[in-house]
């Protein structure tokens, strides 16, 4: 009985103070940093300042058809991100700790169907320091309604 008033007359001690602040989670923190990093990268294709201020100059890339980092992966996508009509359509970022994936809708213009990408990153210290993709072009016809998407 008395730890009960005790923990009763300690919580109308503190009605009124503001809780305390807690830094955020590794993965809060994350989906933060990935997310800018979407905006900039795939709605803005602000290819060079997207990689300047979220990807490490050392760069790990598991594309097979880049080199790694950060000025090579640049130097191939700033091309295609400012072809006129390519698109990037965002349909969820997940966010599970140092992880984080963005799953895209991505055509190079509005004639072609594109494809549904997975980019896969890694972060460590706030950045981007890995990533892998998962490519699928877009089927000419599906056996359901909701293909990709």
């Amino acid at each position: 009985m008395r730890a009960f008033v005790a923990a009763i007359v300690l919580t109308a001690s503190m009605a009124g103070q503001a809780a305390p602040v807690r830094p955020p989670s590794e993965t809060a923190r994350n989906r933060a940093i990935i997310t800018a990093f979407a905006h900039r990268f795939y709605t803005e294709r602000d290819v060079v300042g997207a990689f300047a201020r979220y990807v490490v100059p050392d760069y790990i890339q598991h594309n097979p058809g880049l080199p790694d980092g950060r000025d090579a992966a640049v130097a191939a996508l700033a091309p295609k991100f400012g072809a006129p009509g390519a698109r990037f359509d965002v349909k969820r970022i997940i966010v599970d700790g140092d992880m984080a994936v963005i799953h895209l809708h991505g055509r190079a213009d509005p004639t072609n169907a594109g494809g549904a990408i997975a980019d896969i990153y890694r972060l460590k210290d706030g950045k981007i320091v890995e990533h892998w993709d998962v490519i699928q072009p877009m089927p000419t016809t599906s056996r359901n309604a909701h293909p990709m998407f």
